[in-house]
């Protein structure tokens, strides 16, 4: 069992609680207009294949300073479309009690997924949007399964992180935060929810891979705009 890895990172603090050995994975069906890594779309195309033995072996020397809440993230990418080589790793993880957690869109959802999630302590489930037409011209994809996803979740009573974006010109709207807001109230087993303030830090990978990026000109999100998205989630969540 081998996975193709993008890359890692050793003292993670913003992919989960406490300190977190992180695992970037290869390959995603999405395309975010706003995505800071293209280079991961390509399940093949950074072809570091790794086992989830060598994986855990090299966590295990960080392993001091995950303390309480630390441990494994899985991210990508997006980490489902490896589901077979995350089952694994996290099985490992768990026989060492080690917290997991899994960084995923949501898009991918089936048997194999449900699977994973027994081994899964916290899922960071990235929400673009909650208006249907505006995600599928978002990330080029369907949001139906992302909303299964967090349904199942509930089911399971999994905890589990909201992340959403916020994009100038596109969910930078008041209405349909407040839309995304009220969707969320239900579910009991969210612990928090990160509202993310768009960037151009991954831009210059779109001119290394040749690409066009398609938020040329969008500027970053002001702190103004982000408290004021604060502030409509803090009313109603």
């Amino acid at each position: 069992m081998l996975g193709n890895i993008h890359s890692y990172e050793s003292f993670g603090t913003v992919d989960g609680p406490g300190i977190r050995y992180v695992v970037f994975l290869q390959g995603c069906p999405l395309r975010c207009k706003f995505c800071h890594n293209p280079d991961t779309w390509d399940i093949k195309g950074n072809n570091k294949l790794v086992s989830p033995k060598e994986i855990f072996e090299e966590l295990l020397k960080y392993k001091n300073f995950f303390k309480k809440n630390g441990g494994l993230t899985v991210s990508g990418g997006e980490p489902l479309l490896q589901s077979d080589f995350v089952l694994e790793l996290f099985k490992i993880c768990k026989e060492n009690n080690i917290n997991t957690a899994l960084d995923t869109s949501g898009y991918i959802f089936d048997d194999k997924v449900k699977e994973v999630l027994k081994y899964t302590d916290l899922v960071l489930l990235d929400i673009k949007c909650i208006d249907k037409e505006v995600y599928k011209n978002l990330t080029g994809v369907k949001l139906d399964n992302t909303l299964k996803f967090l349904d199942y979740l509930k089911e399971i009573n999994k905890p589990v992180w909201i992340r959403h974006v916020i994009v100038p010109g596109i969910t930078d709207d008041e209405k349909l935060l407040t839309k995304l807001a009220k969707y969320l109230e239900k579910f009991k087993n969210i612990e928090k929810i990160e509202l993310l303030p768009y960037h151009t830090l991954g831009v210059f990978k779109y001119k290394e891979l040749k690409k066009e990026y398609p938020l040329l000109g969008t500027k970053p999100l002001s702190e103004e705009r982000l408290l004021i998205a604060k502030k409509i989630f803090k009313q109603l969540v």
